[in-house]
């Protein structure tokens, strides 16, 4: 586990350490937020909220993390999601490091951006036309952007998602996974390799992503509908969007409502081709056993927590229904 108390222990300390770099007093009152793949502060000086973001030991690194905050800021510039801004140190510099503990930490800070995610007990299916069209905007954007000199973020893809040496980690590693389920999953992710490779990479099908537009990095107020941690975004299939949009949710029986519902905000903005329909199913299972790696290794998540071998059962589940109707 490696946000136990005394990791987020040393993590606040190095960001006050880093508070008097954006004019702020080390002893401003701060609390964690979130824990997911970094951990997450609101800190409230006088009069004001802003989030700190304190980025995973080796997730990210600082050339990337500059990347996604120059996408990000070219996003507000164009008015194309409503999305909060990053807030520069007092010298203007994007972001801040902190060697608090012997643990070299990057610290990113933004607006708070005021809102509660949208309830998936609630209207979910709703929201998801609203996401639908806001996604669309966005992968409009990613293919018209040129990107500055220096710009790099990951790559999403079968290898990096769920072959052997994926970023998450080994999906075989899954809580609970036993030989029957192991045996399902492989027979899963060699159809998925030679899906994907079938649908190819090209201009119009891959490019820049959120990666990660999940109910929980959604915030509604009113009709808005606001989307914040770009910390995944990269190289992807732009329809990926839409599976991490359902991560945790593969498994719901609105599954078909909320994608019915996403495509038709979708195409308020921009056409679905046929093939690009098509993929989602194979997407949407990629995504999901991805997390099933992701939560063995985070256990001190609420993901992590409220996952076990449940989640596990339901990826097998998904995979054997899946493979049934495409295998």
């Amino acid at each position: 586990m490696l946000y136990d108390d005394a990791f987020l222990a040393v993590l606040e300390r190095g960001l006050r350490e880093a508070l008097p770099l954006w004019g702020l007093a080390p002893d401003t009152p701060c609390r964690l937020l979130t824990v997911s793949e970094n951990a997450t502060f609101l800190v409230e000086p006088p009069g004001r909220r802003v989030v700190m973001r304190v980025q995973r030991p080796g997730y990210n690194s600082e050339a990337e993390i500059r990347s996604e905050l120059a996408w990000l800021a070219a996003l507000r510039d164009g008015d194309v999601v409503p999305t909060p801004a990053s807030i520069p140190l007092a010298d203007g510099a994007p972001l801040a490091g902190s060697d608090a503990g012997g643990t070299r930490m990057l610290i990113a800070c933004f607006e708070f951006m005021p809102g509660l995610p949208p309830d998936e007990t609630g209207d979910l299916v709703a929201w998801f036309a609203t996401l639908g069209e806001m996604t669309a905007r966005l992968h409009d954007h990613a293919r018209r952007w040129t990107p500055p000199a220096g710009f790099v973020r990951r790559v999403w893809d079968w290898q990096s998602c769920i072959g052997p040496d994926a970023d998450w980690g080994d999906w075989r590693c899954g809580i609970g996974l036993g030989p029957e389920g192991r045996a399902v999953l492989e027979r899963a992710v060699a159809h998925l390799r030679e899906r994907t490779n079938t649908y190819g990479r090209d201009a119009a099908r891959w490019g820049l992503i959120h990666a990660d537009m999940k109910p929980a990095n959604l915030l509604a107020e009113g009709s808005r509908l606001g989307v914040i941690d770009f910390d995944d975004c990269g190289m992807g299939w732009f329809m990926f969007d839409f599976a991490a949009s359902v991560s945790g949710l593969e498994c719901d029986p609105r599954l078909g409502a909320l994608q019915a519902s996403w495509l038709e905000g979708h195409r308020r903005a921009a056409p679905v081709a046929p093939e690009d329909e098509a993929i989602l199913p194979a997407l949407v299972l990629l995504r999901r056993i991805q997390l099933t790696a992701w939560t063995a290794g985070h256990s001190e998540t609420p993901l992590g927590q409220s996952a076990g071998a449940g989640f596990t059962a339901g990826t097998v589940d998904l995979a054997e229904r899946y493979l049934s109707e495409h295998g």
